[in-house]
């Protein structure tokens, strides 16, 4: 299926034709926006419905002519839950949802300049690379760099088990969008030897997960993880939790059962689940209170280990990489949930209970002074994003590579600044889209400050030079001075500011999550 019709693109339909390129699969012509060729909704792959549903992904299927890359392609199917809303929703339709984006300077294949693909978050179940914060002209042009960006399956679609069906869908098709770069972009004016794969919080989880399978070796030589959760299914926690999303609608978990519901109603199996998930914490442990029935499963084949365990094995010896969280992720959530200040100790006490690897007075003495809402946030930020993102860097060390570190200490400005360096908040800093999205929320609406831009600015030059040179700008991690870039309105390499809960976690093993 080839779609040609398309809505007006971030620069306006009286934007000139950029130059048209020849793929793999055929001529694509993008547009001229403020500088730059854009190319939008470009096929890496076959739609995965019929035959190849819940299938690894296929080939594109080659057209003729030439094909108006305008529009970016329709979104895999979602699982919204109460996210849902236009600013998400106002794409394309079809079933054509695996398609890549490409922001070049020039589409001259002589140009060769570094290549830096993004891959977005979402619990691993929801997300699209056409959604307005993901608009790449920024880094593009002050970094002069060759931007692409993905779709890949999520939700039922790309992660759940399913008899019959391979595992790690979702990653599948990062890879095959991975190997469309390698094959086209040096028609758009890209160097195939010099990608860096970038992404943030699930988007994160993903570039952990491809630097730990062995088909991807070649296909990137540096590696950008944003806030690493540390939520890997075993293959046992995965075929449950595949079991119950199949019951909800009272079928088996397999391609012959699941296949006969449509992409777009199969969402309902998780959001209905992911509301239940908290009363099963007893058989689904720490993946219970996630809310989010979907994560990379440790399968022994797509995905042999865990990322830790990989990088430590030297998995990602030879890719540089550079990875980092921020201080208050788990504020997000906790804001959004309108339960900012009112933790109670019990609750605190359980999550404690939960996370903790020394238990729950391991972090009471730790943090004597901290509130119930305080400590209940910590131990959350810890576990699910701070720790996993520690632990990466320190695991590529063991396994013989170099990896830089930074933490974002900058506070939103939205919500009275109340919400702190939360979780997403590098997003709209890093893209300059701070009226998109998350931005929206983060900036309340605003227009960016001063410190803000400088900020942000600094936030693409650290990561454009680290995408061309492999160096941000700052040491290396190590051992002994555990050097870190603090990402603030007066930005600094420091030790790593976060020792008390790195001491708490010294040692502890990020394992696949089991069944109980």
């Amino acid at each position: 299926m080839t779609t040609t019709e398309s809505r007006p693109s971030a620069g306006g339909p009286s934007e000139e034709p950029a130059p048209v390129v020849r793929t793999t699969a055929g001529a694509v012509r993008g547009r001229r926006e403020e500088g730059l060729a854009v190319y939008r909704g470009i096929p890496f792959a076959a739609p995965p419905v019929g035959e190849a549903r819940f299938m690894a992904p296929r080939p594109a299927h080659p057209w003729d002519g030439i094909r108006d890359a305008h529009a970016f392609g329709p979104p895999p199917p979602q699982d919204l839950g109460n996210l849902g809303g236009p600013g998400l929703l106002d794409v394309p339709e079809g079933d054509e949802w695996l398609t890549v984006n490409v922001w070049t300077p020039e589409p001259d294949p002589a140009a060769r300049r570094p290549v830096m693909v993004w891959i977005y978050g979402g619990a691993y179940k929801l997300g699209h690379s056409g959604s307005p914060g993901y608009d790449a002209r920024h880094i593009a042009t002050e970094g002069d760099v060759v931007v692409v960006s993905l779709n890949y399956r999520v939700g039922m679609e790309g992660f759940a088990f399913i008899e019959g069906a391979p595992a790690n869908r979702g990653l599948l098709d990062q890879v095959a969008a991975l190997e469309w770069v390698r094959d086209n972009i040096e028609s758009f004016g890209g160097d195939p030897g010099q990608v860096m794969v970038f992404g943030e919080s699930a988007g994160a989880g993903s570039v952990a997960s491809l630097l730990s399978m062995p088909r991807t070796a070649g296909l990137f030589r540096r590696a950008i993880a944003q806030s690493v959760p540390g939520t890997f299914f075993s293959d046992a926690l995965a075929r449950d939790i595949g079991t119950a999303l199949a019951a909800e609608l009272g079928l088996r978990p397999t391609v012959a059962d699941l296949s006969t519901i449509a992409p777009h109603r199969l969402t309902s199996a998780g959001e209905t689940l992911s509301a239940k998930m908290l009363q099963r914490v007893d058989r689904w442990g720490q993946a219970a209170p996630t809310v989010t029935p979907f994560s990379p499963v440790v399968d022994g084949e797509v995905l042999p280990t865990t990322p830790w365990q990989a990088l430590a094995a030297g998995s990602a010896k030879d890719v540089d990489l550079l990875v980092g969280h921020n201080r208050d992720e788990y504020r997000l959530f906790i804001a959004m949930a309108g339960q900012l200040g009112q933790i109670s100790d019990e609750r605190a006490a359980s999550a404690l209970s939960l996370f903790a690897p020394g238990g729950e007075q391991a972090y009471r003495a730790a943090f004597p002074d901290a509130s119930p809402s305080e400590l209940y946030e910590r131990v959350q930020t810890d576990w699910l994003f701070n720790m996993p993102s520690l632990h990466l860097a320190e695991a590529q060390r063991a396994g013989g590579g170099r990896a830089h570190v930074y933490e974002l200490t900058w506070s939103a400005p939205g919500n009275g600044g109340a919400l702190g360096a939360c979780h997403g908040l590098d997003i709209p800093l890093l893209f300059g889209t701070y009226g998109a999205d998350l931005g929206l929320l983060l900036f309340a609406g605003a227009e960016p400050s001063a410190e803000a831009l400088a900020l942000s600015s600094r936030f693409r030059a650290s990561w454009t030079a680290f995408a061309r040179t492999g160096d941000p700008g700052w040491p290396a991690y190590d051992d002994e001075q555990r050097l870190v870039q603090v990402l603030d309105a007066e930005p600094m390499v420091t030790a790593y500011p976060e020792e008390r809960s790195r001491r708490l976690w010294e040692g502890h093993e990020f394992l696949p999550l089991p069944l109980l």
